[in-house]
């Protein structure tokens, strides 16, 4: 057939905790008693007739382990390897492209390095089935036939067969997680298991790409132009950190017209929880599967797996899964296995300390700001040769080097500006002027707009003009004439020129705004943004022309990105700036309705507007639906009925939990206590992600849920950090103007990066 496989390999696996960890994640555990699940994976491609050797998609973290284990099980193969993780968009986007370098039309199989598919015979079958309509320039899925109503897969409706290939259906519609319910309708209806595994030619996915997330395509072919393979491995380049992070489900399945599902019948898991394991091992007379040093008596049902020294005895027992992996142990009821990554989340917060009280937690923070997180940011998070600010740091301090987008620049120098304003005595005002420097002369456009990105060198990498850039930029001047008033009409000129390009270029008849200035694309996010520097400009001048417009967002929000209960925002709109008519099971992340809620509230109390007040107040309850009660940390994503979408839990949702959190809380009664407590625990969910081995740095996952011992700090978080420590530190009276000398303040104590 010529089939072009890729594999795409990586992710933590939490749920097989604790097997399998961040570390060493699921595809290379031997989960089956056997080789591992990429090894399999492997061996079932190879089987293929005419199959080329596969592309590798996998992280820099998992490419040693990777790379053994293929050299282990005797194939060849070239590895590509992410610098950052960007989902599974991107990853295809990337194979695809270094495929077509030599076969500009092949056929590609794409599929996970972790599921089990024991029938190799039955797979190389659907592959041929699939084979004509990929071919034929469909992107075709493969769709499982449930055998249970299950709320861990996605689901696809098959519309009618296809001309080129009848055991090929179109797609009628992609439907998100359901709830159980949900779930029995959908397997009433004859929907399919969405496998994630999908078969295309590598240019048809490319203009199906350029159509509908041409942000992602054009990264990705700026990060694989121009590299080589080393000894099998192409390293891609800085520009794929900074493509979008999206799903091919969201990016490309559920807008082409050219989605089509082959329904399969042989035997698929995803192996996702413990339980999927063990109805995939074999299992003895009594039901049980049991492996390593591990003893079951009077048990049936059970899987009781030991390693890594340790020993286990089960007796008496059913319906138990029993995995105990050196000092860590699982104990579930089987029902319960898929439900692991809460649990994991409160094991972490069991084991660190207790909530502190406020007024210690202000302190504590505040210091590990002042007295690290400032002075590192400064010295090494700076080019003090080229100008500007790196994108991120690794644990080691060495910076990253990715192109530098316009809003890390901002949110640096808004970040430096803030810590004046808190009463940082470093040098402040160097950093400022360090970073808006850089912004004025590397990215403004001569229309007054700033470009997104810049590589190290200054050189243009994205000229985009992006409204969430240009809303950063805003915020960054409006913070710096916060601390340094003396130039307060000077940065306000600026400020007034920006926004006039930002209405000229991105306002609507309607009040809507566009995201870019290069695509019909309309989101909630940026809007936000804009609102948070438009309203910083009202409070700071309160001048009509900054009012007026803060009342215009507002106006927008409360009566177009609200649904009808105020609790729920819309994050995504059509052209006439409506809701989208996306797939089924609309997504909502929490720490957004943290940040309206704050936002909100601000505004209610400039203004006196009942309605803001009451959208905070609902937003504030929402967001607080996506807090895992286990952990105390807010989770990513929810679906719209507020049911678990993602478990993960990223650091900037803590963050605006806790500002929320103090801002809306009444000046007493149970409820204020309620306030304080929730902010409390988000004050401690923020020092998990910060307790690394270099003072000052952070990751994106709190330590032992997920986190690498090497994941690199993001600048970009910072701006995030700040804002919630301010927002526990007790108010200060602002700075005055100085009676004479105009000129600029500036601080002579300067670091180098050499101190």
């Amino acid at each position: 057939m010529g089939v072009h496989p890729i594999v795409l390999c990586g992710g933590p696996g939490s749920r097989l905790w604790p097997a399998s960890t961040a570390r060493r994640p699921k595809p290379f555990v031997d989960l089956l008693d056997g080789p591992s699940l990429f090894q399999r994976t492997l061996a079932r491609l190879a089987a293929l007739p005419g199959a080329h050797p596969p592309t590798i998609v996998t992280g820099l973290n998992h490419l040693p382990e990777a790379r053994a284990q293929l050299e282990a099980f005797g194939g060849q193969g070239t590895f590509l390897v992410e610098p950052a993780g960007r989902d599974s968009g991107p990853a295809l986007l990337a194979a695809a492209v270094w495929i077509a370098r030599n076969d500009p039309s092949g056929v590609a199989l794409a599929v996970a390095s972790d599921h089990h598919i024991p029938d190799d015979d039955a797979f190389a079958a659907a592959v041929g089935a699939a084979f004509l309509a990929a071919a034929a320039g469909h992107i075709v899925t493969f769709g499982v036939r449930p055998t249970f109503p299950a709320t861990a897969y996605g689901y696809i409706r098959p519309g009618g067969p296809l001309a080129v290939a009848p055991e090929v259906r179109a797609v009628d519609r992609f439907v998100e997680k359901p709830g159980p319910d949900r779930a029995r309708a959908l397997v009433a209806e004859g929907c399919l298991w969405n496998s994630g595994n999908f078969m295309f030619r590598v240019d048809v996915l490319m203009d199906e790409a350029a159509r509908h997330t041409p942000e992602a395509l054009d990264r990705v072919r700026e990060a694989v132009e121009g590299a080589e393979p080393d000894a099998g491995v192409l390293r891609l380049g800085a520009p794929f950190a900074q493509a979008p992070k999206v799903s091919v489900d969201v990016g490309i399945m559920e807008k082409t017209a050219r989605a089509a599902v082959l329904p399969i019948d042989h035997a698929w898991s995803d192996l996702g929880a413990w339980d999927a394991i063990w109805t995939a091992s074999t299992r003895d007379p009594d039901g049980n599967a049991v492996s390593g040093a591990a003893v079951v008596r009077e048990s049936a049902d059970c899987l009781v797996r030991a390693s890594e020294g340790a020993r286990v005895v089960v007796m008496g027992a059913r319906n138990l899964a029993v995995v105990a992996r050196d000092r860590d142990v699982l104990v579930t009821s089987m029902e319960k296995a898929a439900d692991l990554k809460p649990a994991l989340a409160a094991l972490e917060a069991a084991s660190a300390a207790p909530v502190e009280p406020l007024d210690a937690a202000g302190p504590r923070l505040k210091a590990w700001l002042f007295e690290k997180a400032l002075p590192l940011w400064w010295c090494f998070g700076a080019d003090h040769a080229g100008g500007g600010f790196h994108e991120r740091l690794g644990q080691d301090l060495v910076p990253g080097r990715l192109a530098r987008r316009a809003l890390v620049q901002a949110r640096q120098a808004h970040v430096f500006a803030t810590a004046a304003l808190m009463g940082w005595p470093g040098p402040w005002a160097a950093a400022v002027d360090h970073g808006l420097d850089f912004l004025n002369r590397r990215y403004r456009r001569p229309d007054g707009l700033y470009r997104r990105a810049v590589e190290p060198d200054g050189a243009v990498a994205d000229d985009l003009a992006r409204l969430y850039d240009q809303a950063f930029v805003l915020l960054a001047l409006a913070t710096t004439a916060r601390a340094m008033p003396e130039r307060r009409a000077a940065l306000e000129a600026d400020a007034r020129a920006l926004a006039a390009a930002v209405r000229r270029t991105f306002a609507r008849e309607d009040g809507g705004l566009r995201a870019d200035d290069a695509s019909l694309t309309y989101l909630a996010d940026p809007v936000m943004h804009l609102f948070e520097s438009v309203l910083a400009w009202t409070e700071l001048a309160d001048d009509p022309y900054w009012r007026e417009w803060a009342d215009d967002i507002a106006t927008l929000f409360l009566t177009r990105m609200l649904d009808a209960d105020g609790g729920r925002i819309v994050e995504e709109f059509d052209e006439t700036w409506r809701p989208s008519a996306g797939a089924e099971g609309r997504r909502l992340e929490p720490g957004h309705h943290f940040e309206w809620a704050w936002l909100m509230e601000r505004w209610s109390r400039l203004t006196g507007d009942p309605r803001a007040n009451q959208a905070a107040l609902a937003l504030y309850a929402s967001g607080g639906r996506g807090v895992d009660q286990g952990s105390g940390l807010v989770v990513d994503a929810l679906l719209d009925d507020f049911s678990p979408l993602e478990g993960a839990s990223r650091l900037w949702p803590q963050t605006e939990r806790l500002k929320a959190a103090l801002l809306l809380a009444p000046d007493r009664g149970p409820e204020r206590s309620a306030h304080e407590h929730a902010a409390a625990s988000a004050a401690r969910a923020i020092w998990s992600y910060l307790d690394t081995p270099v003072a000052g740095l952070w990751r994106d996952a709190p330590r032992g849920a997920g986190a690498l011992d090497d994941e690199p700090a993001m600048a970009s978080s910072f701006y995030h950090i700040i804002g919630a420590i301010e927002a526990l530190q007790p108010p200060r009276p602002r700075r005055a103007a100085p009676s004479t000398d105009p000129a600029p303040r500036r601080t002579e104590a300067r670091l180098s990066p050499a101190e």
